[in-house]
């Protein structure tokens, strides 16, 4: 079973994606309503795959997500943005992101993506 840690700030989104996730058999190990405490736990937890919303306070998706690639370059890291962010596809995809979901999205798509990690 693979271990997921969900970052988004916003409550709703995250019940949903773990409600989502774990009914299709994945472990939510934990939640982070930053990208600041999104690289804390993802140090702590060491997930399998992590989910990040892109614009957060405190610290946004990249930033998070090139933190969390400098502790282990091997993270697997989805990024989770509103439409219409095309720039922000491509910069996560640099950044070595490994896959890409827009708001909002369907379940079906998310446990594809994931799945496919």
């Amino acid at each position: 079973m693979k271990k997921i840690l969900i970052v988004d700030d916003a409550a709703f989104m995250r019940v949903t994606l773990k409600t989502m996730l774990e009914k299709n058999g994945f472990d939510v190990v934990g939640e982070a309503p930053n990208g600041l405490e999104g690289v804390k736990k993802y140090a702590e937890l060491s997930p399998d795959i992590v989910t990040m919303d892109i614009t957060m306070p405190e610290l946004d998706g990249l930033g998070a997500l090139k933190k969390i690639k400098s502790i282990n370059p091997k993270a697997k890291v989805v990024m989770i943005s509103a439409m219409g962010q095309e720039s922000m596809v491509k910069e996560s995809i640099l950044s070595g992101a490994s896959g890409f979901l827009v708001k909002p999205f369907k379940e079906e798509a998310v446990i594809k993506a994931i799945s496919n990690l």
